[in-house]
């Protein structure tokens, strides 16, 4: 009798979770950590605990309190979570945490991502100048159906591989495949990376002297 109430305890004591967030957090530029910590503030927030302090947060995670706070941070400054102020029925102020900027970016940005990723096949045969072949459509459903990736972060790599003047499909398997490596998710990363690599190029070409007048990163033979 004691473990069966404990099972249903257990049962009773859930966290109901939008399965959208764990198929498409990537989409929107969160990793895993970032995912827990919301996680954490979605489970306050239904336990009526507002505004949990960073060292609550963080007494649940595997990072300090100084970690969390910077976490929370570029949560805020991604627009991915909010600080709110309410007034209460006695004219006094507090501030609360919410999650709609997350909700929205899931569940409005993403309502439009069959059209979106339709657009990818016309981009590629404008940029291929003649239809796909089905082997070449099969390879971009692959990347976004099995590799999960974002079609902002697809539509980068084909950018990049006209940059470099090597428009092929395997060439730009390579450019995700090495994104994916570097653990690059979103193209604001893809172009930090670019930019990096280039800053490295260029300082090594006043090194070395050599002549050199490559400025993109061959993703072929990973940049190192």
């Amino acid at each position: 009798m004691t473990k069966k109430l404990s099972f249903q305890h257990i049962f009773i004591n859930q966290l109901s979770i939008p399965i959208q967030l764990l198929t498409d957090y990537r989409s929107i530029g969160l990793n895993e950590q970032d995912v827990v910590l919301l996680l954490q503030i979605h489970r306050f927030l239904q336990e009526n605990n507002e505004f949990p302090t960073p060292s609550e947060i963080a007494s649940t995670l595997t990072i300090s309190e100084s970690e969390c706070v910077n976490n929370l941070r570029k949560l805020i400054q991604r627009n991915v979570l909010e600080i709110k102020e309410l007034r209460n029925e006695q004219n006094q102020l507090s501030e609360a945490y919410s999650l709609d900027p997350l909700w929205e970016k899931l569940f409005t940005e993403n309502t439009n991502i069959e059209q979106t990723e339709g657009t990818i096949f016309i981009l590629f045969e404008q940029e291929f100048g003649r239809p796909l072949s089905p082997f070449e459509i099969e390879t971009i459903n692959v990347w976004l159906d099995e590799d999960h990736l974002a079609p902002s972060l697809i539509k980068a790599a084909l950018r990049e591989s006209v940059l470099l003047g090597k428009l092929n499909f395997k060439y730009i398997d390579r450019i995700l495949r090495e994104w994916k490596r570097k653990g690059i998710h979103t193209v604001e990363q893809a172009r930090e990376e670019s930019k990096s690599f280039r800053n490295r190029q260029i300082k090594k070409q006043y090194t070395t002297q050599k002549r050199d007048t490559s400025v993109y990163f061959n993703w072929l033979e990973g940049g190192e």
